[in-house]
């Protein structure tokens, strides 16, 4: 299955860039390309396609149901914390976290030890005495947020 999900995000990467940084295609034609449900589509669009990646995505289902991609570009500093701090809201999971601190890695403002260190802090083991992990690992996230991005 991690294959097919690695071909649909490189099919859907290569359409946004093609067309410009935007894209607008109805879900049943990827899957009608790729020849599987559309819930695989929605899977792609919801793991790959998220907001601390850089993607704003709109959805809309029924007969003319359509998806529209957008990458966003962000300007500064400032708008990637602001996008960051929207996602993880009052309560992140830890598969959420650990893949917002992947995308810190990726864009350098973690180094490797720092991203390993981060990981760790938030996991599941780490915050096993407490009730309410996802809302402390939330809060956890943010400040550490506010000082790599200050």
């Amino acid at each position: 299955m991690a294959k097919l999900s690695n071909s649909i995000e490189d099919f859907i990467n290569e359409l946004i860039f093609e067309s410009g940084g935007a894209l607008e295609i109805q879900r049943s034609k990827i899957s009608d390309h790729f020849n599987c449900a559309p819930s695989q589509i929605n899977y792609v669009l919801t793991t790959r396609f998220t907001p601390f990646k850089g993607y704003y995505v709109e959805s809309r289902r029924g007969g003319g149901g359509y998806i529209r991609i957008v990458k966003v570009k962000f300007e500064d500093d400032e708008d990637t914390l602001d996008t960051f701090l929207r996602f993880i809201g009052d309560s992140i999971t830890k598969n959420n976290s650990d893949e917002l601190l992947k995308e810190l890695l990726r864009r350098e403002k973690l180094t490797e030890r720092e991203f390993g260190l981060m990981k760790v802090a938030l996991s599941d083991r780490a915050l096993s005495q407490c009730e309410n992990k996802n809302e402390l690992r939330a809060d956890l996230l943010k400040n550490m947020l506010l000082v790599i991005f200050s």
